[in-house]
């Protein structure tokens, strides 16, 4: 699962190819951006596994978005209690990430983004005929990509 994307469009593509390629939403996000900001590729697989799917497929924040959130602290977030600055920086941050995501989609919810709630059988069946998944999600994960890009 070696990250070769380097650049900012390959970095977002990469992002997008992972998903399509069977990593959740959130997974993606930080895979791709991780390994740049000190992160090895699995561990920011597992790390982010249960984002996905709007937090354990239960429709809350988008996943692709968390992921995002999980990118901005390995880059601005402070590993102590002391680092005050930091973590002001990295919750400005993730406002901004927030109000530029909604301004594209209307939400950072799940459920509201893709218009069924797959915390539900019924919910995740509706999706899945839909096809919501390979629809809206990789447009959520590119989203999340390039507002990244105008972030790190």
């Amino acid at each position: 699962m070696k990250n070769k994307a380097n650049s900012k469009t390959g970095r977002v593509e990469q992002a997008v190819a992972l998903f399509t390629g069977g990593l959740n939403c959130s997974q993606s996000v930080l895979v791709s951006y991780g390994e740049a900001l000190g992160l090895d590729p699995a561990t920011a697989a597992k790390l982010a596994t249960g984002m996905g799917g709007g937090m354990g497929r239960m429709g809350h924040t988008c996943g692709a978005v968390s992921g995002a959130f999980l990118a901005l602290g390995l880059k601005h977030g402070g590993a102590t209690a002391q680092d005050r600055e930091a973590k002001e920086k990295t919750y400005q941050l993730v406002r901004e990430f927030t109000a530029r995501f909604k301004t594209r989609n209307g939400s950072i919810l799940c459920r509201e983004l893709l218009g069924c709630d797959i915390a539900t059988p019924a919910g995740f069946d509706e999706a899945k005929q839909k096809g919501l998944l390979t629809t809206v999600c990789p447009k959520m994960v590119r989203d999340a990509g390039e507002i990244l890009e105008e972030l790190l």
